[in-house]
């Protein structure tokens, strides 16, 4: 079946213009083009599509606007804009309701490869309540201990894009945030960004003041437990995670990248239970409280609740919003490796490991299983005589503070 795609742009000769670049694709996508917002409605309202394209700019409704309403009236629609530089305030306005952001002009193989990326990423879903659930979704809740503090650090006049790129990196929604922007076109970057030193440095202070502001609309988490998950816990859990991996990865692997993205991957590989118990609070409360009664781990229960896991939900979400393939893949897997496709080692199978010796070297305590380790898959891949040595790494990591 072909991807639907409808372009929403005020001006005909931009329309025009995209027509003829995206001619060679019409045997792969459904395309139709639409002068303005509320034309576009009008049309997702007799007819689905897999994506929208909007220009930002755009009398009436612009494509803020526009976007929000097709979130709101269309969850399951994947959301594009398309902008100039110029339009950085209305950009912040729609982080929301955006899952990417493309220039104008636009390459277009750029956009052949972001709109095929989110399409696919719906069509190879092993689950599709996979999808059901991100479609009601558009935010990470942020932590307001790290909101305060970047506040704080903000204000002082000796601050640091290194010391503010740290205190992103505490944080598990606020770093979701940041890369989602910073991995899209509209900032001209070429390449992808996988740490948030690197994501502040580029966006600069201005646009985190306007991203810290933005992330006000999550005052409402101000307590440190939501729906039976403490926020406290989960960040130290993920900053963990994110250590080990990035030791392991270094040890593994050579060059600098993949220790980048699989630190990552620790820090964003829980993000889905963030989503789960700030969208869908009583059932991920039965999820915590089924877990801790029956000594099950929470993936296995969410499994039941939702149909899917929060694995699932977080590397989904972060594939729509752009982040590097091997950091998506990792999260969608950590808990199933054997399902990555691994025919070696890779970033998920690493995140497994660490997530599971994260677990083993600091419990959280309670009944609340701990993941098990995929023992099969490593010995398929020759890898079971590595454990010990991953062992003893990620314990010299806890000595040296665990994500240092």
């Amino acid at each position: 079946m072909k991807t639907r795609v409808l372009f929403v742009d005020d001006e005909t000769l931009v329309l025009q213009g995209l027509q003829r670049m995206l001619r060679p694709l019409r045997h792969e996508w459904d395309m139709e083009f639409v002068e303005s917002g509320p034309l576009a409605l009008n049309r997702l309202a007799t007819t689905p599509f897999d994506v929208v394209v909007s220009d930002m700019r755009m009398p009436v409704m612009d494509g803020a606007q526009l976007l929000n309403e097709v979130m709101r009236r269309h969850p399951r629609t994947v959301r594009i804009i398309l902008s100039g530089h110029a339009d950085q305030d209305l950009v912040l306005k729609a982080v929301g309701s955006t899952h990417q952001y493309l220039n104008k002009p636009c390459d277009p193989d750029l956009l052949r490869t972001t709109v095929q990326r989110a399409a696919l990423l719906g069509d190879s879903l092993p689950n599709e309540k996979v999808k059901s659930l991100v479609a009601q979704m558009d935010s990470l809740p942020t932590l307001p201990a790290v909101y305060r503090e970047v506040l704080a650090e903000l204000r002082s006049p000796d601050t640091t894009l290194a010391r503010v790129g740290e205190i992103f990196g505490r944080d598990v929604g606020l770093t979701a945030q940041v890369l989602k922007l910073v991995n899209s076109a509209f900032f001209g970057l070429r390449r992808s960004v996988s740490g948030p030193v690197d994501a502040v440095t580029f966006l600069g202070l201005d646009t985190i003041k306007a991203l810290v502001l933005a992330m006000h609309t999550f005052s409402q988490f101000a307590n440190s437990e939501l729906a039976g998950l403490s926020f406290g816990a989960l960040q130290r859990h993920s900053l963990l995670v994110a250590g080990f991996a990035r030791a392991l990865a270094r040890q593994e692997f050579t060059g600098a990248k993949a220790a980048d993205e699989a630190f990552v991957a620790g820090l964003l590989h829980d993000a889905g239970k963030l989503l789960l118990a700030a969208n869908f609070k009583s059932h991920y409360l039965r999820v915590a409280t089924v877990a801790g009664e029956g000594g099950l781990a929470p993936h296995a229960v969410e499994l039941g609740v939702f149909g899917c896991t929060h694995a699932e939900v977080g590397g989904y979400l972060l594939g729509l919003w752009g982040l590097p393939a091997n950091v998506v893949d990792a999260i969608t897997w950590h808990h199933r490796p054997e399902d990555s496709g691994a025919t070696q080692l890779n970033t998920a199978m690493l995140l497994h490991v660490a997530d599971y010796l994260a677990h083993e070297l600091e419990p959280a305590g309670g009944r609340v299983a701990r993941p098990a380790l995929h023992a099969e898959v490593l010995g398929r891949l020759g890898l079971e005589g590595r454990v010990e040595a991953w062992r003893e790494t990620c314990r010299a990591t806890l000595g040296t503070g665990g994500a240092a």
